[in-house]
């Protein structure tokens, strides 16, 4: 080996060797790193740059100046010094409207990272004082006077006053001291500048004029027409400066009702300047809501379709722009925004329309939207929602829906106080309650104008014909006064029945539910040559079966209702707006067979026909060119397309669980579109009456009942809690507060704090009780309550039961506890058979005994009745008296059955109740068993015994054996009780009696004012849960990065996050990822299995698996909802459409996929674009640009062609 070495030179280490390491790092230490020349430090010349000190950041100024103005004639009045609290205030860190704008990006939508503007009427959110003061306070016990090498230092008491005669004496010079003091003497009232007292003595101190001011100031003031207020009236305002620019009405409605019968004749005086005028003389109610807006008022108009609420909503608008602010105009739908944007656009040049797809014109000074994007943009913090002045609500009363209403409940308690609501609405019962709602978590006055006057009164028929002779068979059942006619409705009963006759002698058909195919067109052209002849057209046929809709339509292809002038002008009009769709959709079987519909006059509205054919239907129809309309119910909503007729195919719907009757507020709406303002003295309105005319009872219902009520549909949502949550000053509770559900609450709450302080006031005057063997009367208190409810809830549970019911036969000797008769004894008479809840009991009584005793009185016996185990023996039993009772009202059954008769007993008794026979002796029956009950009294009950629940009256049943074991439990606490040896317990129980009572209801009352007294505080509290589970929010609520990506999601926001976090889009092609997600928007119920590829199915037992783990957190979270029904709400009927929409195949070839409708397909389509525009937010928050990219080219895949066709209203 040595040879082999010597040879070769060596052969190389494999490794360095150790001990020569470590010899060189200790000898050679110039060889670390730290010595290397790139560490050491270098000199970098600089070159002097003066010009660098002239941009400097300035912090924003502590104090600002305003100037004050006469509020009746505005000219300036003065100057006041305001402190400045948003100095350095952002989108980020404040709710203040003073904070500094956001970039420019996020004026119009804002940013999930916003924080939203100070909701109007929240308290504002106070300092507190005490720990602001302890900050400040001086404790000269832990000061050093002086340093220890120094002789003198600094003293801290306060200094001895020095008579003025000894000051003038010369003294002698102490060692140097300091008093702190001293030196801030100059002004005391800087040491509490956080005491409001001295902050008003300031206030009043300080003073401003032009004596005081130099010549330069002087020129300044004079130059800007200020006048200087008096020396002593002027007041240096350093309060606070969020002042309220609205008079709060205390101790007052918050809505105010105007009567709209009082005249305003002096209209052109009160508003000499109007901001829009209008070339007709304006209803009384809408001059009567111009005031209340020229004032800055809030108001609520409640009227009839076609009343000229508009008009209200268009003098608004025109106020902004007279103003220089903005209105943002909402409505329940997308279809509706898109119609009053064309309105608007004609009347006011500076008007947007914002949508989730379409964004136009964003700055201007109208913007018109949907309701859930101003409730994105609340949240969000827009800069735009500083201008805002006015916001409309139209179509208030679609706030019940149950899916969607609650977004205009969040809108409206979201919403600053800088901004005033016009609420507009269809007739509701209760607008004085809704409006009070409004006001009161406003903190401002509605004004609430209702009108229920149609400006074209309505007359109701009754069509019985089927075509041929009977074709005008038409009955009036209401008149234009709304007066039911009854004769009309005989009349239509009749025809109808002769009609059934005739059927029934001609065959089988007699009988069917519905009309055949046949019969139904013959129906169909009856009708609609009745209407044309008596010039009723044109004519809207609400349908309430979009299937219904296109077979009637389809039906009339034989008839021909237009001229050929309206021919060619219905043909130009198609051909220039189907020109706007590119190649094949164009010849689509939905765009040709409307062609052919619309060219005979007759059009067909629904959800299922494409959105730009629906547009062309409405045009057409307010051109009057449709002659026949069949319609669903979504006609109805919003724009003013009214007919000369409307006929009612059905008045029952499918309302997604059951058919049903239609509502009255439902029928009103529909049969609103009837008659035209100006054209047509009355409105008709036809029910076709197919097979049977309808109950007299229902349709009364319908057409005279009162509309729905306006009702809460609040609920909370994980979006809602996490926007709130990440937001430290708003709670969630503060948001179930002023829901609408919670108005009463709300209400009651300054009644709940008076009497919380006067039970306090009487406990604080309650003496004390001091008794040694009652010292556990607190827990007897607290047992015997428990056990008096837990008693009246076995008995009114077991009632039921066979053993039960055999043994309550008339005669049974029972125990009652029932208002002041308390374990006393009863024979009972009768139990009622239609009711087992009412029973007929005989008892003796004391003849001066009153028959009624305070609440707290009846209370207390109940109470120390608890502890008896016999029945009370009576002294007197004079009188007799008949009880009706509850079950609840038992104490025990005993084993005793006296015979009697129950009826002569009870008719006996109820005689002798009349003053006639006042007087007269209780009959045989009576007295024999007065005489029973007497004998029982007298003996004590030596013979009686009670019967055990389940031994004697054969009780099983496990629920019922589970609560007769609560009452047992209960009621051996009770009777365990040291107090009950106490000699005297009765009378120290009563003087105890008061305290605990008041306790008691300074605890509910207490309760009733926390939040845990909300109605939805437990599903709060089980939703806070779900999002800590699944690591949404920390424990102390604060919201996580996981949370953040949740509130940029529209909607499914757990699902959506769960899966971008979870990277199940990582390795999915765009197509996959379009194709799974449209099952987050898709809705339909019934519809075609989709072929799958198998990936596809991968994606979807993916999505389920993610659904089907936060169902199940849910359900650990005590939510109701199942966990099948959370996985069953994605619905992946559409995934094959969209996976081949998506990959580029024409819209006429997808639609050969499923049995969905056109118009379905489409506006599933649009609303996915919304949600990958929401998961590519997401992508940008977690920072996954790949994700991002992703979401983008998906977005550009489907987003083509007629599904993203730009509506004809914004062209």
């Amino acid at each position: 080996m040595d040879v082999l070495g010597r040879l070769l030179g060596g052969l190389p280490p494999i490794i360095p060797n150790l001990r020569d390491q470590i010899e060189e790092y200790l000898l050679t230490p110039e060889k670390l790193p730290i010595h290397d020349p790139v560490h050491s430090r270098r000199f970098f010349p600089r070159q002097p740059d003066p010009t660098r000190l002239y941009s400097i950041s300035v912090h924003p100024p502590s104090m600002r100046l305003e100037v004050e103005r006469d509020p009746a004639t505005g000219e300036i009045t003065g100057i006041v010094e305001l402190a400045n609290k948003d100095a350095g205030a952002t989108a980020k860190n404040s709710l203040s409207m003073r904070r500094a704008p956001g970039p420019p990006e996020e004026i119009v939508r804002g940013s999930s990272t916003n924080f939203p503007f100070w909701p109007g009427g929240f308290p504002e959110p106070v300092l507190d004082k005490e720990s602001i003061d302890a900050e400040f306070n001086l404790d000269p016990s832990n000061y050093l006077t002086k340093h220890p090498k120094l002789s003198g230092g600094m003293a801290f008491e306060i200094p001895k006053k020095v008579p003025e005669e000894e000051k003038e004496k010369p003294e002698e010079k102490p060692e140097l001291v300091v008093s702190i003091t001293d030196m801030l003497n100059v002004d005391e009232s800087v040491l509490k500048i956080f005491d409001d007292k001295e902050e008003k003595k300031i206030k009043k101190v300080t003073g401003l004029s032009l004596e005081e001011l130099n010549e330069e100031d002087k020129t300044l003031v004079q130059n800007f027409s200020i006048e200087p207020p008096k020396k002593e009236e002027f007041v240096l305002n350093i309060s606070d400066s969020s002042r309220s620019t609205h008079i709060i009405a205390k101790n007052t409605e918050w809505a105010e009702n105007i009567d709209i019968n009082a005249p305003v004749d002096d209209f052109s005086s009160q508003v000499p300047n109007p901001a829009c005028t209008y070339p007709f003389e304006l209803d009384t109610f809408q001059k009567q809501a111009i005031l209340r807006l020229e004032k800055h008022d809030c108001v609520f108009v409640a009227a009839h379709t076609s009343a000229g609420k508009t008009v209200v909503a268009e003098y608004a608008i025109a106020l902004t722009l007279k103003h220089m602010t903005r209105a943002i105009y909402t409505s329940p739908i997308k279809a509706l925004s898109n119609q009053k944007y064309r309105d608007f656009k004609i009347k006011f040049e500076d008007v947007g329309l914002l949508t989730g797809d379409i964004q136009i014109n964003p700055k201007a000074s109208c913007l018109i939207m949907t309701t859930e994007i101003l409730q994105s943009m609340l949240y969000n913090g827009s800069d735009l929602i500083r201008d805002l002045e006015w916001v409309i609500f139209d179509e208030v009363h679609y706030i019940n829906n149950a899916e969607r209403g609650h977004v205009w409940e969040e809108v409206l308690i979201m919403l600053p106080d800088t901004v005033n609501i016009v609420l507009l609405s269809a007739t509701v019962p209760n607008t004085i309650e809704f409006a009070d709602w409004i006001g009161r978590i406003k903190r401002r006055k509605i004004y609430v104008i209702s009108t229920s006057k149609r400006p074209v009164p309505l007359e109701h028929f009754l069509y019985t014909g089927t075509g041929g002779k009977s074709k005008d068979e038409r009955f009036l059942v209401v008149d234009a006064n709304g007066t039911f006619v009854q004769k009309g409705y005989n009349d239509a009963v009749t025809a109808k029945n002769e009609k059934k006759k005739s059927q029934q002698t001609q065959g089988p058909k007699f009988g069917r539910q519905h009309l055949g195919e046949k019969q139904e067109k013959n129906m169909w052209i009856g009708l609609i040559d009745h209407l044309s002849k008596r010039d009723l057209l044109p004519v809207v046929a609400f349908t309430l079966s979009k299937k219904r809709c296109d077979s009637n339509a389809s039906q009339l292809m034989s008839q021909d209702l237009t001229t050929n002038r309206e021919k060619g002008e219905i043909h130009s009009f198609i051909k220039k707006c189907v020109d706007k769709l590119q190649g094949s959709d164009k010849v689509l079987p939905q765009v040709i067979h409307m062609k052919e519909l619309l060219t005979k006059g007759i059009g067909v509205h629904h959800s299922g026909i494409l959105p730009i054919l629906k547009e062309v239907v409405e045009m057409l129809f307010a051109k009057g060119l449709v002659k026949l309309l069949f319609a669903t119910e979504t006609f109805a909503m919003g724009v003013n397309m009214p007919a000369r007729c409307v006929v009612f195919d059905s008045i029952r719907k499918h309302d997604g669980e059951a058919f049903r009757d239609l509502l009255p507020s439902e029928y009103i709406q529909m049969a609103g579109r009837a008659g035209r303002r100006g054209l047509d003295s009355t409105g008709t309105v036809i029910i076709l009456c197919k097979t049977e005319v309808p109950e007299m009872a229902d349709l009364h219902r319908m057409m005279l009942g009162k509309p729905t009520k306006l009702q809460s549909q609040f609920k909370l949502t994980y979006s809602m809690i996490l926007n709130i949550l990440r937001v430290e000053r708003i709670s969630v509770q503060d948001m179930m507060k002023r829901s609408f559900s919670e108005a009463l609450q709300m209400a009651n709450q300054s009644k709940y704090e008076s009497e919380l302080k006067v039970a306090e006031e009487k406990l604080t005057k309650e003496p004390e009780f001091t008794c040694l063997m009652c010292k556990d009367v607190e827990q007897y208190y607290a047992a015997a309550k428990e056990y008096v409810q837990q008693r009246k809830h076995v008995f009114n549970l077991i009632l039921g039961f066979p053993g039960v019911v055999k043994a309550m036969s008339p005669g049974r000797i029972v125990v009652i506890c029932y208002c002041q008769y308390q374990y006393h004894l009863a024979c009972l008479l009768k139990v009622d058979t239609k009711d087992q809840n009412k029973l007929s009991v005989l008892i003796l009584r004391n003849k001066n005994e009153p028959n009624t005793l305070p609440k707290e009185q009846l209370e207390l016996r109940e109470i120390l009745a608890a502890s008896q185990e016999k029945f009370d023996i009576l002294e007197d039993t004079s009188d007799q008296a008949l009880l009706e009772i509850t079950p609840r009202n038992l104490a025990a059954i005993t084993n005793k059955v006296i015979k009697i008769d129950p009826v002569k007993i009870i008719d006996n008794i109820k005689k002798r109740q009349i003053p006639r026979f006042k007087n007269d002796p209780p009959s045989q029956s009576v007295m024999e068993a007065i005489g029973e009950l007497q004998r029982l009294n007298e003996s004590g009950g030596d013979s009686l015994s009670y019967l055990d629940f389940m031994t004697d009256l054969g009780i099983r049943e496990i629920t019922a054996v589970s609560e007769v074991h609560k009452h047992d439990i209960w009621k051996k606490k009770v009777r365990e009780n040291s107090c009950l040896d106490c000699s005297q317990f009765k009378e120290h129980f009563i003087v105890a009696y008061a305290k605990l009572s008041l306790r008691e209801e300074i605890g509910r009352l207490k309760f009733l004012m926390s939040e845990e007294a909300l109605q939805l505080h437990p599903e709060y509290q089980m939703r806070i849960k779900v999002l800590k589970d699944l690591k949404y929010i920390e424990d102390n609520n604060t919201v996580t990065l996981k949370g953040r990506v949740a509130c940029e999601m529209g909607n499914h926001e757990l699902m959506v996050t769960e899966l971008v976090l979870e990277n199940v889009f990582a390795e999915t092609p765009i197509e996959e990822i379009a194709a799974l997600l449209s099952s987050m928007v898709f809705q339909q119920k019934n519809c075609s299995e989709p072929t799958l590829t198998a990936e596809l199915g991968k994606g979807i037992k993916k999505f389920r698996n993610v659904a089907k783990r936060i169902g199940e957190v849910q359900k650990d979270c005590g939510l109701p909802e199942t966990v099948g029904d959370f996985v069953d709400q994605f619905n992946f009927g559409l995934t094959e459409v969209v996976f081949q929409w998506a990959n580029g195949m024409e819209f006429n070839k997808i639609m050969e996929l499923t049995d969905v409708q056109e118009g379905i397909v489409v506006k599933c389509i649009q609303r996915l674009d919304e949600t990958l525009k929401d998961v590519r937010n997401a992508a940008h928050i977690i920072g996954d640009p790949n994700l991002k990219e992703k979401m983008e080219l998906a977005s550009t895949a489907i987003k083509r062609d007629i599904v993203f066709t730009p509506s004809l209203y914004t062209q």
